[in-house]
C-alpha cells in the first residue's frame, strides 16, 4: 500500500481519508474534487457494482482525462477507501441507560442498514482492521456499548468482530438469496416450496433423516421474513456474549 507523501507514515489512503494528505496545488486551477470523484465512484457502485469502479470509467463521466484523477486519488484502492468512508454514516449516538444487549443490538442494526443501502460495499475486500474515520467511530460506538459488561478488552474487540462479522454476513448470503429469487421471477414462498419438492425429489428417510423430519415439519412451506433470520441470528450470537459476560469476562 502506498504511503503518503506528508511525513505521517500512514498509507495514502488513510492520510487522505483523515484529511491529513494536502493534494499539489501546482498547475492549472482544478475543475476536479475529491467529493466530485468519490461522488461519482460511488454512483457507478450502486449502479453497476464495484466491480465496474475504474478510474477511466469514473474519469470518462465526470467528462475529463483519466490522469487528472491521479492529483486527487492516488489509486483504485484508495478510491475503494474512501467511496467506503463516503457511504458509512456516523455511528449512533447509544442511550447511555440502555443495557449493553440493547446497544450492541441497536449498532448491529444500524450497520445492516447500511449494508442493505449500499450492496456494493460488501464486494470490497477487507484489507485490514477499522482504521479510517467513520471506521473508528463505529468501533468507538461498539465499545461504549460494552464499556460496563467487566470484559477484557481483547474480549470486546473479539465481540465487535464476532457480532460485526455475522452482521456482514448475513447481509451477504440473504442479498444473493434475494438477487436469485427476483431473477427466477418467483415469490420467496414460491421459491421455498419449489425448494422443498426438489428436497422430496432427491432425499431419502433412511439416508436423510433430519432432512426428512424438515420435509415433514412443514417449516418450507413457508419464508420468514429477512427481518426473522436476522434476528434469530443476531439472538443467538449475543447470547454468547452474554454467557461470556457472566463466565467473568474472558481474556
Amino acid at each position: 500500500m502506498a504511503q503518503a507523501d506528508d511525513g505521517t507514515g500512514l498509507p495514502a489512503s488513510l492520510a487522505t481519508a483523515w484529511g491529513l494528505r494536502e493534494r499539489p496545488s501546482r498547475g492549472p486551477k482544478p475543475t476536479l474534487s475529491l467529493d466530485r470523484i468519490v461522488d461519482e465512484a460511488v454512483a457507478i457502485a450502486a449502479a453497476d457494482g464495484v466491480e465496474a469502479v475504474s478510474m477511466p470509467r469514473v474519469a470518462k463521466a465526470l467528462g475529463v482525462s483519466t490522469m487528472s484523477l491521479y492529483r486527487y486519488v492516488g489509486a483504485k484502492g484508495e478510491l475503494l477507501i474512501l467511496m467506503q468512508e463516503a457511504a458509512t454514516p456516523p455511528a449512533p449516538v447509544l442511550d447511555p441507560a440502555a443495557s449493553w444487549r440493547a446497544s450492541m443490538e441497536r449498532w448491529a442494526r444500524e450497520q445492516r442498514k447500511i449494508f442493505y443501502a449500499n450492496l456494493w460495499l460488501l464486494r470490497i475486500p477487507l484489507t485490514g482492521p477499522p482504521a479510517t474515520p467513520r471506521q473508528v467511530e463505529w468501533m468507538e460506538c461498539g465499545l461504549s456499548a460494552l464499556a460496563d459488561t467487566g470484559l477484557a478488552e481483547e474480549a470486546k474487540l473479539s465481540v465487535l468482530m464476532l457480532v460485526g462479522g455475522y452482521v456482514r454476513n448475513e447481509a451477504a448470503v440473504m442479498s444473493s438469496i434475494d438477487a436469485a429469487i427476483r431473477e427466477s421471477g418467483r415469490t420467496p414462498d414460491e421459491h421455498l416450496r419449489e425448494y422443498a419438492r426438489t428436497l422430496s425429489v432427491l432425499t431419502t428417510p433412511e439416508r436423510h433423516p433430519g432432512v426428512t423430519r424438515v420435509l415433514d415439519s412443514g417449516v418450507l412451506q413457508g419464508a420468514d421474513g429477512e427481518d426473522d433470520e436476522f434476528e434469530f441470528g443476531l439472538a443467538c450470537v449475543l447470547d454468547g456474549v452474554a454467557a461470556l459476560i457472566e463466565r467473568g469476562g474472558g481474556s
